[in-house]
């Protein structure tokens, strides 16, 4: 874990990050096959969480190490092969970040057009796209639009001669898309509430 030039300090003038990876180390003296991790990188700089995750897919992909982690950190979930998304101490959903994401809807992709309205026909008559105009934005959605996006680019010359689009946006489901859907409240105010919770303990001592 990167500590062997600090064997010789005491524990408590360790920074955070540097504590973090040692109760990962103390957790691995041995060799489990599997680990629980409850919000291991929570409070650490950006670095410090790369490191840790370096070295928690490094246990994954080369010892095989069973991984079950808890965290806020949606971008840190998806990391993982399984998510179970708990609501008010219930587990309302428990599958793959891919088919989780799926839940939400598909790729949402906006477009601004030399003509919108010939836009839509296009993609009404040869796609079968229901597509709608809003602020001046054609906005509809696709399976997989890396792949339909590069095709309709291709096609549209030939489709219709002078139309141009001038710009364009993908916007993939979250995770956090997710997490709202299923639980009516984005994750941060899931993580102020727990963090609201926890001032409340330390006022009463508890904590």
């Amino acid at each position: 874990m990167d500590l062997t030039d600090h064997k010789d300090r005491v524990v408590k003038t360790f920074s955070g990050g540097m504590k973090r990876r040692l109760e990962i180390a103390r957790g691995l003296l041995h060799r489990p096959q599997v680990l629980f991790l409850d919000e291991p990188t929570v409070g650490l700089d950006p670095q410090t969480r790369n490191y840790i995750w370096e070295y928690v897919r490094s246990l994954r992909d080369r010892h095989h190490t069973t991984i079950f982690m808890t965290t806020h950190y949606m971008d840190e979930a998806e990391n993982c092969d399984r998510i179970a998304i708990i609501d008010q101490g219930s587990i309302v959903a428990l599958d793959t970040p891919k088919n989780l994401k799926a839940m939400v809807g598909q790729d949402q992709i906006e477009l601004h057009t030399s003509h919108n309205q010939q836009t839509l026909d296009v993609l009404k008559t040869h796609y079968n796209i229901e597509a709608s105009e809003h602020n001046g934005q054609i906005l509809f959605q696709s399976a997989e639009a890396e792949r339909f996006l590069p095709r309709l680019l291709t096609d549209l010359p030939g489709l219709a001669p002078g139309l141009t689009i001038e710009t364009m946006n993908v916007r993939r489901p979250s995770l956090e898309d997710v997490f709202l859907k299923l639980t009516g409240r984005t994750i941060r105010h899931e993580e102020g509430g727990k963090d609201e919770r926890r001032s409340n303990l330390r006022r009463r001592g508890r904590l």
